[in-house]
């Protein structure tokens, strides 16, 4: 008999009052419990103590697989996992942050929520240190009493997390209907009274025990549970309840069509009575209505205990049910093909989870191991190049192939040497640099992954080397084809010198050109004269693959190499005309049609601020909003503006799964602390002095600290229409009226470069260069942001300003940050000014190189420009006549002023 009423099927949960807030937890994705909202199932098996596969996993540290056991959890259905390493043979606290880490870098795993599941609250604390999003801690009690309840709550609310509540107090466990209530009803009140933890935060286990044991005392768990999650729900305001179904069914261990049956019936009338959370495994599930009649009454009359006899006649009626209806849900057909067909599969959808087991599979059919290499691998890898050069796959996905790659030749090459089977076989050997006093990468790193997608040999020598190493390199490794990167303008000269070197040392090989600052044009007019064997600029890594190609094609090199030269002739005979055809002023006439602004008639604004402030350890989560995400998917070569490209024809679904992983690894960095972002700027009394700006340490403008150099456009202009240097925008000095200027460097790269060669160290090219996109948004971001504290607080001239993130993007504020070798001011020799203006070096640690490029290479540096007249602009050609000017100011003989200025010297 049932002691209070039965269950009339239908909850009678008190209606939603307006102030009812939901449970909101995430993962990658958003995960909201509102009253509509189904029944939400945690997955169980990244549980030590509930899966021994798991646990032997871990304790092997065989986490790749592992991780496998949390991704079927998710493509089976579970919208929680839940993460438990509490083992007396495993260090739980470091199998914890290990796991989750991993976690992190999984886009399809880390889509959902975590349940942080630990007895010890050292393992609980390190899970929610590196957690991602918002998760759920299992769990607190008044167990150990009221002062370390509050004090694990009140952690617990600091790193934003939810919580489950245990039933279980002073004196033990609840094991009825009136002790769950109690303890519940007692532990609200102490979270939501006492520290304000958020009521809808707060979710109960009411105790989930087992029936039909034999055992008077137990006939009633089931019920009790029920009847106390529909007091909760009534009774405390928007808390939740959980609970793991498996255990009421821990009696009839061994057969699962009962076991299936009980977890169903439990469920039905437990989601009824407001069980919105739970630990579930959905291969352990009958629909309920598919239960046979027969077994329904049964498991009925025990789980609502209905019957006294109720237990007694289940056993009876379980000898006759045998089997499982539970459906896998995970599509693993793949794993039932071929092994070339699973290899294919694996390399094409980046898939690294069974690589290594196929093979190996693989290898022992082959005769010697390095065939499965040349043979299984390198089919597969022609597949990717195939729907890679067809515009099928894209560059984010080639990349992740390329992990899967080079993880499955990882395994392979001991037991090549060991077997001495040869040389890998290759289409060819190509050595990649970015050239001396260059830090950039990315580009270089791309093309280096899709090359070696296609089978070519990379030699990636790195940044900033110096040309004697490439040369030396190119030697020593008989290299077919040079690869040179760079993204300053200094490199450009470092190009020429470098194909100069090669034709006096009587080089053959092709040279290839690429690189942010480099162009077709200046390929052709300035590299290309000084070698006369192959030079070829290549625009991105879609076409490295075909340029290379047909450069080492024996059969028709000479034709397409000719080509190439014929074609750069006429592009530079054509440029060389368009430069003669073009008039310039002399650069007094320049001055004397300047930027004209009346000062009588301008308001210059007094800054709240002047000299110079030190930003050391910045918190990058307040960036988020500044970053202007279409510039990353240009890195990855998926073109088209954010947020509209993620719902692109073309590239809308990849661009999507960039993204997330993106997101991913962004709030791993946030969490972990994995980069550390610094700044420092300055605002200043200044004047202008015809093309200079003086700055001045007070207002006493008695005697200049630097002066900032600025290049005036020479270009012969319609009626009307300005020659401009940034110097126009600074008030003349002989007006005596007191103007300012500013001047910043930002990093976020610092940490950078450590975790991309962690990553490259593990194969993982993929995450190594979306490291360092994500580093450079948040450079941009944190610039972005400096910028709108000057306006609106240091300096303050726009104190009003409310600009979106959009708004900012397109520059819609008063005021410009011009940078030093960008084209208003292509001259990055100011950078050295600005670095003893400001200290830099000395200040936050970003160094320069000896082309003057930021180091950490997530750096941005610049001036700040109030004037409301102030615009972007770019200088263009100038003539000789500046350039020597420009010599005599900086104090430098002409010949290096030209090497600085050469991108913008008129032939």
């Amino acid at each position: 008999m049932i002691r209070r009423s039965e269950p009339n099927l239908e909850s009678d949960h008190k209606k939603m009052n307006k102030k009812e807030k939901y449970l909101k937890l995430a993962g990658l994705e958003p995960l909201i419990l509102s009253q509509n909202s189904n029944f939400i199932n945690v997955g169980e098996r990244t549980n030590v103590a509930g899966s021994r596969k798991f646990l032997r996993l871990i304790k092997e540290e065989k986490f790749d697989e592992a991780l496998a056991v949390a991704r079927h959890q998710v493509e089976g259905g579970a919208q929680i996992i839940d993460i438990n390493m509490d083992d007396g043979l495993i260090d739980g606290k470091k199998a914890m942050v290990r796991f989750m880490n991993l976690i992190a870098a999984e886009p399809d795993i880390a889509r959902v929520p975590i349940m942080i599941d630990s007895s010890k609250w050292e393992i609980i604390e390190a899970g929610l240190q590196v957690a991602q999003g918002k998760c759920v801690v299992n769990s607190i009690s008044l167990k150990e009493g009221e002062e370390a309840f509050i004090h694990h709550a009140q952690l617990i609310k600091m790193y934003g997390s939810a919580v489950i509540v245990m039933a279980f107090d002073e004196v033990g466990q609840a094991d009825n209907y009136q002790r769950r209530i109690e303890i519940a009803k007692r532990s609200y009140e102490i979270l939501v009274n006492k520290i304000g933890f958020p009521s809808e935060d707060i979710i109960f286990d009411l105790n989930v025990f087992p029936v039909a044991t034999g055992m008077e005392e137990h006939k009633k768990n089931a019920i009790d549970f029920i009847e106390a999650t529909r007091w909760v729900r009534t009774n405390l305001p928007n808390a939740s309840v959980s609970g793991g179904v498996s255990n009421v069914s821990f009696s009839f261990r061994g057969n699962n069509g009962v076991r299936e049956a009980m977890h169903s019936v439990f469920l039905y009338y437990a989601i009824k009575a407001g069980m919105n959370i739970g630990i579930v495994n959905p291969a352990m599930l009958e629909v309920y209505d598919e239960i046979p009649k027969d077994l329904l009454t049964h498991v009925e009359d025990v789980i609502l205990d209905r019957r006294e006899d109720a237990t007694e006649r289940l056993l009876t009626f379980a000898e006759t049910v045998k089997g499982s209806k539970a459906v896998q849900k995970v599509d693993l057909s793949w794993r039932e093909k071929p092994v070339q067909n699973r290899i294919t599969h694996a390399l094409v959808r980046g898939i690294d989870e069974f690589i290594l087991e196929d093979v190996e599979e693989a290898r022992k059919n082959a005769s010697q191991p390095i065939e499965v290499i040349e043979g299984n691998l390198m089919l597969g890898m022609n597949v990717v190049g195939d729907l890679f050069g067809e515009g099928k796959m894209f560059l984010p996905q080639v990349v992740k192939s390329a992990r899967v790659m080079k993880k499955a030749v990882a395994y392979l090459l001991p037991f090549i040497e060991a077997n001495k089977g040869g040389v890998i076989q290759t289409n060819g050997k190509i050595l990649l640099a970015t050239v001396k006093g260059d830090v950039h990468d990315i580009g270089k790193n791309i093309v280096g992954v899709v090359l070696g997608c296609n089978n070519y040999d990379i030699l990636d020598l790195g940044v900033m080397v110096a040309p004697e190493k490439i040369i030396e390199t190119a030697k020593a490794q008989k290299v077919d084809i040079i690869g040179l990167s760079g993204l300053i303008t200094p490199s450009l000269d470092e190009m020429v010198y470098l194909a100069k070197e090669m034709e006096r040392q009587n080089f053959k090989v092709p040279l290839l050109i690429g690189g942010a600052t480099t162009s077709k044009a200046h390929t052709a007019v300035k590299i290309d004269p000084q070698y006369k064997n192959a030079v070829v600029h290549v625009h991105d890594a879609s076409r490295a693959v075909t340029v290379v190609g047909d450069l080492l094609n024996k059969r028709f090199n000479q034709k397409y190499i000719g080509d190439i030269k014929e074609d750069y002739v006429k592009v530079r005979n054509g440029f060389l005309n368009r430069s003669k055809r073009k008039e310039y002023l002399t650069l007094t006439e320049a001055r004397k049609n300047k930027f004209k602004i009346d000062w009588n008639l301008t308001k210059i604004h007094k800054p709240n601020f002047i000299g110079t402030q030190v930003i050391d350890d910045f918190d990058l989560s307040k960036l988020l909003d500044y970053i202007d995400w279409s510039p990353f998917f240009r890195t990855w070569e998926l073109h088209g503006k954010y947020p509209a490209i993620l719902t692109d024809e073309v590239v809308g679904e990849e661009a999507t799964n960039l993204f997330k992983d993106a997101k991913i690894l962004l709030q791993k960095i946030l969490d972990e602390k994995l980069l550390k972002a610094k700044a420092v700027f300055g605002i200043f009394p200044a004047n202008a002095v015809e093309d200079n700006i003086e700055v001045y340490t007070n207002e006493h403008r008695d005697k200049p600290q630097v002066e900032f150099r600025t290049l005036r456009q020479q270009l012969k202009k319609k009626e009307g229409i300005p020659n401009i240097a940034l110097a126009d925008f600074i008030a003349p000095k002989e007006t005596g009226i007191e103007d300012y200027v500013g001047s910043f460097c930002v990093s976020t790269g610092f940490g950078t470069a450590e975790l991309a060669a962690e990553f490259e160290k593990d194969h993982d090219d993929y995450n190594s260069i979306l490291i360092k996109s994500l580093a450079d948004r948040l450079a941009e971001a944190f610039a972005e942001y400096l910028h709108k504290e000057v306006r609106t607080k240091y300096w303050g001239y726009a104190t009003s300003e409310t600009l979106s993130n959009q708004e900012l993007i397109k520059e819609e504020y008063k005021g410009i940050r011009p940078a030093p070798g960008y084209p208003a001011c292509p001259d990055h020799t100011e950078k050295l000014t600005i670095w003893k203006l400001l200290k830099v070096k000395e200040t936050i640690g970003v160094e320069l190189t000896d082309s003057l490029a930021m180091w950490p290479a997530a750096s941005v540096s610049g001036y700040y420009f109030a004037n409301e007249k102030a615009k972007y602009f770019g200088l263009g050609k100038i003539t000789l006549e500046q350039v020597k000017a420009f010599a005599i100011r900086k104090k430098m003989d002409v010949e290096t002023a030209k090497k600085w200025l050469s991108p913008n010297l008129a032939e």
